[in-house]
């Protein structure tokens, strides 16, 4: 009788045990991505001391190194699930090989065409004159650099994708303002950005909305879908490689190469033209056997969508890097020369900071936006995301032509929620499909199952508006929340430094 009780005793402890053990695993794998961030960190401090050791103000730009380095990842976390969540979302990829190619061409982007000069005063934001004492302009731009990477890290942790951008914006306007007062920045630059807060999701809403609305009613709402998809697959893909081609003269390359609008339009039409002729017997060939129904268009959009991702991540390393950067390269010239100048070289190893920061911040906490912006907002297929991408690139085009300053995250999400409000309207309101809907007899009520998810779609929407609300709210308070918290680190900065 004693060994029958014994038994049941032991399991349990031995459950006990185990069950600490998984615990303890999962807490101690919960520690790691943060334990690697601050070692890359304290490293590329490190790195900084090899090249500065000995140079006036040498202390001051080893700690902007780490505060930059900290900048790069907090990027990598929020900003680059743009380019790649949608085709994450939409299967065309695994989160792995998402995060490979977007570590990639990140990393390419910035080291190939992330440019050798930046402005120090970040696109005229404050006046020049207001921090020209050399001290003031390192603890303003270190301010801003410590206030937009919390906000960004901020953001990351409650899932909003947020605009970099207006993140180190609001940081030099807050920093500015604590420097020199409110009279130190240029608010009718401070209005355009403002106004970016509308046109850029606006835009890449409408733009995304048109061709999933083409998609609908030339391919996926036609009787023979597979000869639709033959005739019309290889146009849209012309026209994606060709909207990119554009894109990366004109923002991508604008380091190496000085591209005009017209000029990157004359590329993109060159390249559409190519594309469209070599695409063509290609999709004839993988249309062949398709069975007539909506999954099998899905495998034509798959190889586009990798090449969208590959190719909004070289573009945004190229561009976005500065972000980072450029505060880190304006305080090292500023330290080492005892100057305030109005553009700087940066040195190669800032650059790298740059590079490894953005690309390491998206491997270790990037999964967490990339899902939210691919499949959390609405549910994304191929069709759909091939329509973010195009509008993603498109945009910025026309954008860039008019002279309007807009944000590509803002631009990306809102093609997301664009594919989403616009699929909620045309499942309610779309004659065409109705028409098709009674014609092939397709009756979605039939079934209780099918009952069951028609009242949840009423119920929940295509568009998750809690979703949808947080993002719209983190947007308008990026520049002021980067403000204030720059604010208060300028006079930290100021009590501790000088």
């Amino acid at each position: 009788m004693t060994d029958t009780y014994r038994k049941p005793t032991l399991d349990k402890d031995l459950d006990k045990i185990a069950t600490m053990e998984e615990a303890t695993g999962l807490l101690n794998r919960g520690f790691v991505t943060p334990g690697l961030a601050l070692v890359f960190i304290f490293l590329c401090a490190v790195i900084a001391a090899v090249f500065v050791t000995g140079h006036p103000g040498a202390v001051t730009i080893i700690a902007a190194a780490a505060i930059g380095a900290y900048m790069a990842l907090n990027i990598g976390a929020n900003d680059v699930a743009n380019n790649v969540g949608p085709a994450v979302g939409s299967q065309a990829m695994t989160m792995g090989v998402a995060l490979a190619i977007a570590a990639v061409f990140e990393s390419a982007g910035a080291l190939i065409a992330g440019g050798d000069v930046v402005s120090t005063i970040s696109k005229g934001i404050i006046d020049p004159v207001a921090v020209s004492d050399p001290d003031i302009f390192i603890a303003a731009m270190m301010a801003s650099l410590v206030a937009a990477a919390m906000w960004l890290h901020l953001a990351t942790f409650i899932g909003a994708p947020v605009s970099t951008t207006h993140s180190i914006v609001g940081g030099v306007m807050g920093a500015g303002i604590a420097a020199a007062g409110v009279d130190a920045v240029n608010w009718q630059t401070m209005g355009g950005i403002a106004a970016s807060w509308v046109i850029s999701p606006l835009m890449g809403g409408v733009v995304a909305a048109l061709f999933l609305a083409f998609i609908k009613t030339a391919i996926i709402y036609q009787d023979d879908k597979i000869a639709a998809a033959r005739r019309w697959v290889p146009v849209l893909i012309a026209i994606m490689a060709g909207a990119f081609a554009a894109y990366l003269s004109l923002k991508g390359l604008k380091t190496l190469v000085e591209v005009s609008p017209g000029q990157a339009l004359m590329v993109g039409a060159a390249v559409t033209i190519v594309t469209w002729a070599v695409t063509r017997p290609v999709i004839e060939r993988q249309a062949r056997g398709l069975e007539n129904r909506n999954q099998s268009l899905r495998k034509l959009f798959g190889i586009p969508l990798i090449c969208s991702a590959a190719l909004l991540s070289f573009a945004h390393g190229a561009n976005d890097v500065a972000n980072a950067v450029g505060p880190l390269a304006a305080i090292v010239h500023t330290a080492e020369y005892g100057d305030v100048a109005a553009q700087v070289t940066i040195p190669l190893w800032v650059m790298a900071v740059g590079a490894a920061g953005i690309s390491l911040g998206l491997v270790l906490f990037g999964p967490k936006l990339i899902r939210m912006v691919g499949n959390q907002i609405t549910k994304l297929n191929p069709m759909r995301a091939y329509c973010v991408a195009l509008s993603a690139a498109i945009t910025v085009i026309v954008a860039s032509a008019l002279g309007l300053p807009v944000s590509s995250t803002h631009i990306a999400v809102g093609a997301v929620f664009g594919v989403g409000f616009f699929r909620e309207w045309y499942t309610e309101s779309s004659g065409r499909r109705a028409d098709y809907v009674t014609r092939h007899k397709i009756n979605p009520s039939d079934n209780k199952a099918a009952k069951g998810r028609l009242a949840e779609q009423r119920r929940r929407k295509l568009v998750r508006r809690s979703h949808f609300l947080q993002i719209i709210a983190a947007w308008v308070v990026t520049v002021p929340a980067a403000a204030v918290l720059s604010g208060f680190w300028f006079v930290v900065l100021r009590a501790v430094l000088y």
